[in-house]
């Protein structure tokens, strides 16, 4: 089940068009990453879902259809602004109150929120004291605070330092057994680690979407690589004459070179080398990352 559609979407700012006819699927209970780089249309494109902006054209829909989508949806954005004489806890209790909820209900919310996001040490220390983890912690629980479906995150990592960087990743990984996310980051790893799906913007199109391992069997690259325990040379002739070994590559001990059917020629390869004793140290036939998939569509 889908949480949010979305169908041509397209945001113009005179002469220029910031998003150009994108269309995707949310599914329920998924972790999306939307990845491109800076002036891609991520934050434009998190705007217009989140209601902050409205879009040239296309739809956002959802199946239940609520009148405000906005209600379904717990927004932060990347740069959040808190009022920072407040402790944590009242910070939440009031983003409860405006967002509708009674004040009874909002303070039994913080309360939960205030443990799931590891914030029960500072609750009652202002938010001007808070370290920038920290704040961001705050951020995603202000986010929940009414129950959404839906949560979309701007970049939620990108201005914190690698230990701040990692309890907001740990917070994610708890949080998508939850509810459903959508965050926008240029940090492919972040994606790789906690996403099930993703999403490539560039330049306001969006050039390639699916799920992870399926996005990158779609541009799989079955290159094998040996590295031998002298220089490779000697062996390059016995490796060309081989009609399914292509586009090979030495340099020094280390010879690459791509293949048909990766399983099928991994155990030819194996083969090859018994047969003939040769010195290998290691062999690599290991699969892209998806940096490697997103620099390679973006070239194209």
């Amino acid at each position: 089940m889908n949480v949010l559609e979305v169908v041509s979407l397209e945001k113009r700012y005179k002469e220029k068009l910031a998003v150009e006819n994108i269309s995707f699927q949310l599914k329920s209970g998924a972790c999306t990453a939307l990845l491109g780089p800076n002036g891609a249309g991520k934050t434009t494109t998190l705007n217009m879902l989140a209601g902050l902006i409205k879009p040239t054209a296309g739809k956002i829909m959802t199946p239940d259809a609520p009148d405000d989508i906005r209600e379904m949806i717990g927004y932060l954005p990347q740069y959040p602004a808190f009022f920072e004489w407040m402790t944590g806890k009242e910070y939440l209790i009031f983003s409860g109150e405006i967002s509708g909820m009674k004040k009874g209900d909002a303070e039994s919310r913080a309360g939960e929120l205030i443990t799931l996001v590891g914030l029960e040490e500072g609750k009652n220390r202002k938010v001007g004291q808070y370290s920038g983890g920290m704040k961001q912690r705050l951020g995603i629980a202000q986010a929940l605070i009414h129950n959404p479906k839906l949560i979309i995150l701007d970049e939620p990592v990108s201005a914190l330092d690698p230990f701040g960087r990692r309890e907001v990743l740990d917070l994610l990984n708890t949080l998508k057994k939850e509810t459903t996310i959508l965050f926008s980051t240029h940090i492919l790893n972040d994606a790789e680690q906690i996403c099930e799906d993703v999403l490539f913007l560039h330049e306001g199109v969006l050039i390639e979407q699916g799920a992870i391992q399926e996005v990158k069997a779609r541009h799989h690259n079955s290159r094998l690589t040996l590295y031998f325990n002298e220089n490779s040379n000697k062996f390059i002739p016995h490796l060309m004459e081989k009609d399914w070994i292509h586009n090979l590559i030495a340099n020094g001990n280390q010879v690459s070179f791509e293949v048909g059917d990766l399983e099928r020629d991994r155990a030819r390869i194996f083969t090859l080398i018994s047969e003939n004793g040769w010195g290998v140290t290691k062999f690599d036939s290991g699969e892209q990352s998806l940096e490697e998939v997103f620099m390679e569509v973006m070239k194209k």
